[in-house]
């Protein structure tokens, strides 16, 4: 076009990179939309036009460069270029007033501002629409190099269209920013937190082709002010070449910007949250883009053959996409070392060994792992919440130093239990700088949930990131459960055998040094009697055989234990009414039950763990109540209801727990092994147990239990 193969090159390769930017933007948009609304097809629509203007702009420069004779070629690409270059500005305005909320509300600031400014500009869009269809204001190509504009409705010998269009653009643009610094709220999740960080990007965006256009309407004047022969245009050619390849390269700039906003915070996708993944295509894709439009923008200013051309094209093709194969395995790679102490093996035999304090040092540094590596947060806390909770413990804190903190949080009970499954945004004054919640849920419902403050880079949290700290929390807490869960399992196995080996021995002793010596006596005073008395013989020999019996039991190491309760087939209210009354009416000055009616039937195995949380209860009740002072009267209340599934409450009016305050997720210290026992037979049963300060006095039991748990009764 101009003979100079640097500007030449320059010019091809911006219009090039243009295209390509512009045409991923919009099928990424409209490819990745949650929902596509007509916002989203507007927006990607208007993407597709920019494309569609540079590639008739990179063709007209090709056709000028090879065939500049082929003046069809040149008209027909100028005529078809006009038509996204007058869409695109209406579209971007529209877009920008669905961006900023005009249509959320029939009553908003940003409405009664750009009503009326709307219709004008809808107005001039149908005007210029009815111009280009029926007068055909758009000079020909070879109309425009020799400014024959004799056939063209012009105003001052100046295209009436030149005049129109110019407004028009500006028109849009500077009402589009006018809506970008005052937007209304935003209606989705994390909305406005997206769109105040990407309204600095969209703003460049949109000063950037105003400056565009500005420069363009300005040439537009000066030209036709200045310009009325060819040998004044033929000896600017240089300098109108430079114009171009500025406006193309401002025009670059602000797809630069806008693509920013797209791929980082996800305004037009309708995405909660951006994704890494997308912010990382989106660099490959401009790296991509400029050199792909650099070694084709040279191969068309030095006039190289097409078939050169081709190969080249194809090589670069290969190149790049072996390129982004490697990119795609080290980020891969990447992301499976920062996964590893994830998905390796935790070593449960080794936890279940190890002292507790070692089991919870595993367990924070597995939460800090994903905290520092993963999520790049300041601040994090993982709060269990649930059945579970009785089992995990207390909160997990990220960095070690906010625990502080942590103790000062109060989180609400629709935090710990709602039914939301998405990241809701927290108010920081509240939770003390903490700005979201990520629920954890398992197959029993929620098991918890993750606080989380601001990224230490000052940057949103992607999508992936978030659901990979939901799957880590869910695995955390359930591997603390696991892991105690089978601790005190185990603890309290060794306890039982320790009992019964040394019940075992006490019982062998007995036998062996008062049982065996009694009866051997018995024997010799029965063998002094006559023995021709047949009653005598009689009692020898059976004096005889329990002396062997108990010989031989003393030699047999093991026994069975009765069961638990005498019966499986009484209702849970008769069971634990006898078991109560017959073990502990006279450790009370009375015993109230409270019993609802129509109860649901309860599995056998679920009325055994029951009764003995219930017996165990009563008697921490009957042990502690009293507070060592065997005068104080004190009374028992059990009430069984059906509230969320089977409620169990055994309620005292004892000491209660003194200065404690109430746990409702924590086994009190100094309950021995018991409450423990139950908690974790219940926690493996779907159902919890607490332990609360009474409404007046004394300590309150609550023991829960889902209704419908299908209880495995399989042997192990």
């Amino acid at each position: 076009m101009t003979g100079n193969i640097n500007l030449d090159w320059a010019l091809a390769a911006v219009s090039i990179f243009n295209v390509v930017l512009q045409l991923w933007l919009g099928l990424t948009v409209l490819l990745n939309a949650e929902r596509r609304s007509w916002g989203v097809w507007l927006m990607g629509g208007g993407l597709l036009l920019g494309a569609a203007f540079f590639i008739s702009h990179t063709a007209i420069l090709g056709q000028e460069l090879f065939f500049a004779a082929n003046v069809d070629g040149l008209n027909f690409w100028w005529q078809v270029g006009w038509i996204p270059v007058m869409g695109a500005p209406f579209a971007w305005y529209i877009v920008i007033l669905w961006y900023g909320g005009f249509w959320n509300s029939t009553n908003t600031r940003l409405r009664r501002r750009h009503r009326w400014w709307m219709l004008v500009v809808i107005d001039m869009a149908i005007g210029l629409a009815f111009l280009m269809i029926f007068f055909h204001p758009i000079p020909s190509y070879e109309q425009i190099i020799f400014l024959d504009l004799s056939t063209t409705p012009s105003v001052y010998g100046i295209p009436i269209l030149f005049i129109l269009f110019p407004s028009f653009m500006i028109l849009c643009l500077a009402l589009s920013i006018d809506a970008l610094r005052r937007p209304e709220p935003a209606d989705r999740l994390m909305g406005d937190l997206a769109r105040q960080r990407s309204r600095p990007w969209l703003l460049g965006a949109s000063v950037t082709l105003l400056a565009v256009s500005v420069l363009v309407t300005l040439f537009i004047y000066r030209v036709f002010r200045n310009a009325r022969n060819f040998d004044a245009v033929e000896m600017s050619i240089t300098r109108i070449a430079i114009f171009d390849l500025t406006l193309e390269a401002l025009v670059a700039l602000a797809v630069i910007l806008l693509g920013q906003a797209v791929v980082s915070y996800e305004v037009f996708t309708g995405k909660v949250l951006p994704r890494r993944g997308f912010a990382r295509q989106w660099q490959t894709t401009i790296a991509l883009a400029a050199g792909y439009a650099a070694a084709i923008g040279w191969s068309l200013a030095i006039h190289l053959r097409p078939i050169y051309s081709l190969l080249l094209s194809t090589l670069l093709m290969v190149v790049f996409y072996a390129l982004y194969n490697w990119r795609s395995f080290l980020e891969r790679e990447r992301f499976m070392e920062r996964l590893r102490p994830f998905v390796s093996s935790q070593g449960l035999m080794e936890q279940l060994v190890s002292p507790e304090e070692e089991a919870a040092s595993s367990a924070a540094g597995l939460f800090g792992a994903v905290c520092r590596d993963v999520l790049d947060t300041n601040e994090a806390h993982l709060i269990p919440a649930g059945s579970l909770s009785p089992l995990v413990g207390g909160t997990l804190t990220y960095p070690p130093s906010a625990r502080d903190n942590a103790k000062t949080i109060q989180p609400t009970a629709d935090l710990l239990t709602g039914q939301y499954r998405t990241i809701i945004p927290l108010d920081p004054d509240i939770y003390n700088g903490l700005r979201w919640a990520i629920p954890l849920w398992a197959e029993r419902g929620r098991i918890g949930a993750l606080l989380l403050g601001t990224k230490a880079s000052g940057s949103l949290y992607t999508q992936e990131e978030i659901e990979i700290a939901q799957a880590t929390g869910e695995r955390i807490i359930d591997m603390l459960a696991g892991e105690q869960m089978a601790r005190r399992l185990m603890l309290l196995q060794r306890g039982r055998l320790t009992e019964s080996r040394v019940m075992d021995r006490r019982t062998r002793r007995a036998l062996h040094d008062e049982t065996l010596p009694t009866l051997h006596s018995a024997l010799l005073k029965l063998s002094s009697l006559p023995r021709d008395n047949p009653a005598v013989q009689d009692a020898i020999k059976s004096l005889t055989a329990v002396h062997q019996q108990v010989a031989d039991l003393i030699h047999t190491v093991g026994g069975v234990s009765a069961p638990m309760n005498g019966t499986h087939n009484l209702a849970l209210a008769d069971l634990l009414r006898q078991t109560v009354e017959a073990e502990f009416a006279d450790e009370f000055n009375s015993i109230t039950w409270d019993i609802a009616e129509n109860l649901p039937p309860v599995d056998s195995i679920a009325q055994e763990v029951i009764a003995g949380a219930v017996r165990e209860a009563a008697r921490n009740a009957a042990v502690h109540g009293r507070g060592g002072k065997s005068e104080r009267p004190l009374n028992l209340t059990i009430c069984i209801a059906q509230r969320d599934g089977l409620t169990v409450t055994v309620s005292d009016d004892g000491v209660g727990l003194g200065n404690t305050p109430a746990l409702t997720s924590e086994i009190p210290a100094g309950s021995g092994g018991g409450l423990i026992l139950h908690s974790t037979m219940l926690a493996i049963l779907g159902g919890s147990l607490t332990v609360e300060k009474g409404e007046n006095s004394g300590v309150k039991v609550v023991i829960r239990l889902p209704l419908g748990s299908e209880i495995s009764t399989k042997p192990a």
